[in-house]
Formats: C-alpha cells, sequence, structure tokens
C-alpha cells in the first residue's frame, strides 16, 4: 500500500488494528512519505522509558522533553546520509565498521574521518568504532595537543615562558575544562588576565611614586588607619559632647553617664554587661575638650584608646597626654592619600602573583604567542564536533530502530519477546503468587486518577522504594489472571526493575475491572458470600454487645431486687399458651417451605435427564451470565492507550489487549499434587457442608420452579392453591387443638 507518494509499505494486522510494518532498510529511508495518520505514537517523553537518556536527548533536538514525528523523520534522512545502506541499523549495535559510512556526502567523509582519528587517538588497531571507544572523550584527547575546542593548556605551549604564563592565567582568573580534561585558558581569560596585570602594575606604580605621602606610618599605616576607625564614632562623639556642654554650661551632667544607667546594671554581673557599657560616653566632658588617652575612658573603650594612642598618637605626638580636636582633625588628615590610593586600587586578581612578576608577565608579553595557539586549536573545531558527531551516529545505530518499533508501531510490546520489552515496560511486580509484567512507571498521579478507568483495566497502583536509590517510585501494574480477593490496598509486594534492582511495593489504589470470563462467572457468588460473611459477622456482633449489655443489666437488676424483694412474693406462673402460639407459627413456615420444596423437588424429578441438565445450566446462567457478559464486553474493549496517554504519550490509536493476550502478561504460581495430607488442615463442621448442600438445592430447585412455565409445572395452579390451603387448614387446626389441650393442661 502507498502513503503520501509512490513506496508500498507493508502492513501488519496487530493489537486490534491494522499497522505499518517497519522491517527494512527502506522503510526507515522512506519514513518522511509515511502518512501521519498511520502512526501508532504522535510524541512520546523523554523520561520514565527504558531508553538510554543521552540517546533520547539526542533525539530531542529541540529540547522540549518529547520527541515529536518530524524529529524522528529528520533523524531517518540523517542517517540515511551518512550511512551507505541503513538495513544495517536493524543490526542495532553500538559498533560501525569503516565501510558502513557513506563516502558519497561530505558529512559522510568527515564522520569516517573523525572516526579513524579516534582509533589513532586511542592507539587501537581496527577498522571499526563502537560507542565505548567515544565515550571517553577524555582518553582520545588526551595525547593531543589540538583539538578544536579553543581551549589551550600549559602542555599546548612548546615555550616555557608561555607555559607559565598560562599557570599564571588558571591560578588568578581561573581556568575552563579542555576536552582532555585538563583545566585550561581561552582567549577571554587571556585577555582578562593582562588587563588585570596592567592595571596592577599601574597602581602599584603610583604607589611608588608618592609613598610618603600616602603611607604616613609607613609599613604600619594600614595597622594605624584600623585603630583610628575602631574609635572614630566614639571620639567624634566626645567632641560633639563638649561642644554641647560648652554651648550650655548645665548640661554637663547629662551629657555624662548617669548613675541611674550604673544602677540598673549595678546587680548584675558586669563581666557579662560589656555591650550595654559600651553604649555609654566615652569619657566625661572636660572644660577644655581634650580627651584624656591614659585615665578615666570608659572600660569597655579602654583597650580600643590605648591601640589607638600607642599606633597612631605616639608616632605623631610623642609627648601627647590627651587628645584635642584639633589634633584628632590632623590625624584624620594623614590617612587621605592612603584611603584614596586604596579606592583607586585595580587588578586585584592578579595581586597574589606579586608585583615584580606581574612586572615580568608584562615585559615578557606571552599573549601574542598564546592567542596564536588558540587560533590554531579552533581551526580543528570541526573536526573535533565530527567526532562528538561520531557519538551521536552510534548512539543511533544502537536504539533509533528500537524507538521505532516503540512509536510508528508497538510490535515491541505485541510480540512478547522476553529480550526486547517495550520502552514503558518498568519491570515485574510479584504480589499474591503472580507475576505482573506489564509495569508502567507514573509520571503524574492527576491525570492516572482522571484516565485509568477507562483503559477497562484491572490496576494496582504502587508506591516503590529501595535502598538503592532516593525518593518513591510509583508504578501501575495490570493484572490480568488470578484471583482478586487478596489484592487490596496496603498490600505489601516486591517489584523489579529492568536492571534487576528490587524495590519494596505497597498497593496505594485498585481499580477494579474483570480479568477473565472465569473470574466473572464467580464474582456473582463471590458478592453474595462477603455480603453474607459481612452480615453474619455484624449480627454476631451485635448480639454479643447484646449478651453483654443484658448480662450487665440483669445482674445489676438481681442485685437491687434482692436486697428489697419481699419474702412473700411469688414466681409469675410459666405461659404455655403464649410459647404454643410460637411454635404453632414456626411449623406453619416450616410446613408451607416444605410444601413449596416437595412440589419443586417433584417438578424437577418429572424432567427428563437432559432437561434437569439444560434447567441447572439456565439457573447458572440466569446467576453468572449477567457478569459474565459484561465482563465479555469490558475485556474486548481493553485499551492501554489512556495509560500512556495519562505518562504524557500522544496515542493515535487504540492498544487493544484482550484476553488471550493479556493472560500473557501475568504468570500464576503452578504447584505440583502433593498426596501427603497436611497435618494441620483446618476441618470443616459436617454442618456447613450440609448447610452448603440445601442451600444450594434449595437455590436451584426454586430457580426451577419459577422458570418452567405455568402449565409445567408439577400441580396446576388450583391444585397447588387447594393443596396449600389444606396445608395451612389443618396446620392451624392442629396448631388451635394443641392450644386447647394446653390450655387444658394448665387449667
Amino acid at each position: 500500500m502507498k502513503s503520501n507518494g509512490n513506496y508500498d509499505w507493508s502492513f501488519w494486522k496487530i493489537g486490534g488494528m491494522t499497522r505499518v510494518n517497519i522491517s527494512k532498510g527502506s522503510d526507515i529511508a522512506h519514513l518522511d512519505e509515511l502518512d501521519q495518520k498511520l502512526w501508532t505514537v504522535l510524541s512520546l517523553p523523554t523520561k520514565n522509558l527504558e531508553l538510554d537518556p543521552k540517546f533520547l536527548s539526542l533525539m530531542d533536538e529541540d529540547g522540549d522533553g518529547r520527541v515529536h514525528v518530524k524529529e524522528v523523520v529528520a533523524t531517518s534522512k540523517w542517517l540515511c546520509s551518512v550511512l551507505a545502506d541503513p538495513e544495517q541499523l536493524f543490526a542495532q549495535k553500538a559498533e560501525l565498521p569503516f565501510s558502513a559510512f557513506n563516502t558519497q556526502t561530505e558529512e559522510g567523509k568527515n564522520l569516517l574521518a573523525a572516526a579513524k582519528q579516534i582509533v589513532e587517538n586511542l592507539a587501537l588497531e581496527k577498522d571499526s568504532i563502537s560507542l565505548s571507544d567515544v565515550s571517553d572523550s577524555m582518553a582520545i584527547f588526551a595525547q593531543t595537543r589540538f583539538n578544536g575546542d579553543g581551549v589551550v593548556t600549559e602542555k599546548t605551549a612548546d615555550v616555557e615562558a608561555v607555559a607559565q604564563t598560562i599557570k599564571d592565567v588558571i591560578a588568578t582568573v581561573g581556568s575552563v575544562v579542555d576536552r582532555s580534561s585538563a583545566p585550561g585558558i581561552n582567549a577571554e581569560l587571556l585577555e582578562k588576565f593582562y588587563a588585570s596585570a596592567a592595571a596592577f602594575a599601574a597602581w602599584k606604580e603610583a604607589e611608588q611614586a608618592d609613598a610618603e605621602n600616602i603611607f604616613p606610618f609607613g609599613a604600619n599605616t594600614a595597622d594605624a588607619l584600623a585603630a583610628c576607625n575602631a574609635v572614630k564614632q566614639k571620639v567624634d562623639d566626645y567632641f560633639m559632647r563638649c561642644k554641647l556642654a560648652d554651648f550650655n554650661t548645665n548640661a554637663a551632667s547629662v551629657l555624662n553617664v548617669s548613675t541611674d544607667n550604673i544602677s540598673s546594671i549595678k546587680d548584675k554581673n558586669l563581666a557579662e554587661c560589656v555591650t550595654e557599657i559600651a553604649t555609654y560616653p566615652l569619657s566625661n566632658v572636660s572644660e577644655n575638650a581634650e580627651l584624656a588617652l591614659t585615665e578615666g575612658i570608659n572600660p569597655a573603650w579602654k583597650a580600643a584608646i590605648s591601640a589607638f594612642n600607642t599606633k597612631v598618637v605616639q608616632p605623631l605626638y610623642p609627648e601627647a597626654q590627651k587628645l584635642t580636636e584639633d589634633m584628632w582633625t590632623a590625624i584624620q588628615a594623614k590617612f587621605t592619600a592612603y584611603t584614596a590610593w586604596l579606592g583607586a586600587k585595580a587588578g586585584a586578581e592578579v595581586e597574589s602573583l606579586g608585583y615584580e612578576r606581574v612586572k615580568s608577565v608584562l615585559a615578557e608579553d606571552c599573549k601574542a604567542a598564546i592567542l596564536e595557539l588558540i587560533a590554531q586549536d579552533t581551526e580543528l573545531a570541526a573536526k573535533a564536533n565530527s567526532i562528538s558527531t561520531v557519538e551521536k551516529l552510534l548512539y543511533l545505530c544502537r536504539d533509533y530502530v528500537k524507538l521505532l518499533h516503540n512509536f510508528v508501531t508497538l510490535s515491541d510490546f505485541y510480540s512478547r519477546k522476553a529480550d526486547t520489552p517495550a520502552v514503558f515496560q518498568a519491570g515485574t511486580l510479584y504480589i499474591d503468587q503472580r507475576a505482573l509484567e506489564l509495569c508502567i512507571k507514573v509520571a503524574d498521579m492527576g491525570k492516572h486518577n482522571a484516565m485509568a478507568a477507562s483503559s477497562g483495566m484491572f490496576l494496582l497502583y504502587c508506591d516503590c522504594v529501595s535502598k538503592h536509590t532516593a525518593g518513591v517510585m510509583q508504578i501501575v501494574a495490570v493484572v490480568t489472571d488470578g484471583d482478586i480477593k487478596d489484592l487490596r490496598v496496603g498490600k505489601n509486594a516486591v517489584f523489579y526493575d529492568r536492571q534487576g534492582k528490587d524495590w519494596d511495593a505497597t498497593v496505594t489504589k485498585v481499580v477494579d475491572n474483570p480479568i477473565s470470563i472465569r473470574q466473572a462467572f464467580w464474582s456473582p457468588y463471590r458478592k453474595v458470600a462477603n455480603f453474607v460473611e459481612e452480615q453474619i459477622t455484624k449480627f454476631a456482633a451485635n448480639q454479643d454487645k447484646k449478651v453483654t449489655d443484658n448480662a450487665t443489666s440483669n445482674f445489676s437488676t438481681a442485685s437491687t431486687n434482692l436486697s428489697s424483694a419481699d419474702p412473700a412474693a411469688k414466681k409469675a406462673p410459666f405461659d404455655i399458651a403464649r410459647f404454643a402460639g410460637i411454635f404453632a407459627a414456626i411449623g406453619l413456615a416450616l410446613g408451607a417451605i416444605g410444601g413449596a420444596l416437595t412440589t419443586i423437588l417433584k417438578g424437577f424429578m418429572a424432567l427428563s435427564p437432559l432437561q434437569m441438565i439444560l434447567v441447572v445450566v439456565a439457573v447458572l446462567l440466569l446467576i453468572s451470565g449477567p457478569a459474565m457478559l459484561l465482563a465479555w464486553l469490558k475485556l474486548r474493549r481493553r485499551d492501554l492507550s489512556p495509560i500512556l496517554n495519562a505518562n504524557g504519550w500522544a496515542i493515535n490509536s487504540k492498544l487493544l489487549v484482550n484476553a488471550r493476550f493479556g493472560a500473557t502478561f501475568t504468570s500464576v504460581a503452578a504447584t505440583p499434587l502433593v498426596k501427603l495430607k497436611d497435618p494441620y488442615e483446618q476441618k470443616k463442621p459436617v454442618w456447613v457442608s450440609v448447610v452448603i448442600v440445601l442451600a444450594c438445592v434449595i437455590a436451584i430447585l426454586t430457580a426451577v420452579y419459577f422458570i418452567l412455565p405455568a402449565e409445567k409445572r408439577p400441580f396446576p395452579k388450583a391444585e397447588q392453591t387447594e393443596l396449600v390451603e389444606s396445608a395451612d387448614s389443618s396446620s392451624v387446626a392442629s396448631a388451635q387443638e394443641l392450644v386447647s389441650s394446653d390450655t387444658d393442661v394448665v387449667e
């Protein structure tokens, strides 16, 4: 059949649909001619698939986290342009002989040259290349001087001065990783280094030109400035307080530390109040606005003032005992040139090299030589990039056909080959003596909640945790065989992923749908049995509660009556007439039931053996038939596509999983026949078997009686009525006679 072109496609019937069969290289070559309406999948996510993430990232050309039809088609065109024969893709091997490259195209030639270069760099003697050869790019470029990434390393240089400069650049302004995995530099880092070196040298030269003015305290200028800055705010505060005291002579007492301040902390451990004490004034204001440097200083600031006096005041004013505001202003002015020089600092990145080395670097001027090396390396970019493209080609040779088998058609899923499961099959869940092979990772539980029921499948959602990895993995497992009575929320299981790692699984949700016709046949009886069991349990619990409550109540009443009872009181006589009436009513009921059973049994025995068999079959079909019919309809419509759609797949057709095919995904434990009896076997009481048999007989006979037409029943309607009335009359007469005789006895 032709589709959007002249190519004759082959089709096959699989999964309830007619699908394109991708089986030869010419199919891949003409993939762009295949009508998109015939693709099974239109797009799929790049997560939660059993495919190499690197391969999926190569297929996802636009980086949106999905692989679309257009990307699959574009890849097929590229593969056909670089390979001599696309037929070799069906080998699905991560190795290509050199003869497989298409040398009729420019890109094919480049890839072949790159492949040979890789083999040569690795010192291998062979005429093919494999994915393992190119997976370690560090090994490929380890022995090469240039590798086309625009990065040069210390080993790239062939002159000692150039190599040392490259090391200096790496040590100061940073590095980038070369394809050989070694640290290196590019043109951007080189420019930054030389700009910083020139700026740093100019800054240091300015220092030497005005060193006396910039460093008033010589080598101790930095320490002196630090000591000055440490007390600056407090000293400024002190002189301002002195000015206020001079402005208002009555304000001195207010401006000094108050007695109330000290009283508030006098009962505390004053050694722990240093922070609060430091907020008090530096010293008491003086009439001459002079700060004593050795006495009368706030104890929290005494050490800082002492350091300031030693490092700053004494070098400038050796005889000074006090600090005036003029002296303070002059001291701060001494640091003006130094602070300005610090503010103009440049090239700090290369400061660690030292001024002498920076001068040497600038004098040697290896910049041009390094830029030439970078240019030579960059010229090989096209060839080096071809090496990366070879890696892409080998990934595609291994996985592209597998993607087609899960994209254009789901042949991997429907083939049921153990070595080629579908890419969405995550592993096997072992639960309740079954192995469930159709397990899919859940990407979005919200979407699954909305779409799972429409699949028509019996689903188990599980949370899986493993010691091998952090976090929780959610899966959904499809149950297609066995019983379901023990499958419930909270049940534990074990899940094995495709790598063989085990996960502890717990069922979190069950979506109930028919599993098989056999299971549907027994479902009505199971439901009735469950209902009866629940009712009996409720009845027993209620009766137990009543008995307990009555016993407690009667015990309390008896205790009360015992203390206040009248010895002359008489016990109420036994009312035999009352109980005779009850027994008569029970007799009536049993008589009616017995009569009806007798009538049904006579009618059933009047049938021929064939009619008896047909009647029994009809009764079974009457009970189980609706459930079986509903199960048959649902099993025919079981569809995997809603499950995959909930995971982000864009499915373009139905993915039917009928009963015969679905059963292959669930294997139930098979055990041999053991002749030895279980010594601890639970034996059923005889009455249980009798009750079960009687219940079955009554149910069948009742159904038989009402299935037969009225004219074919054992007794005509009038005769039945007469018989029942006769039975009722005789029963009533007997009951009345019994009551009369009992009354006479009582009298």
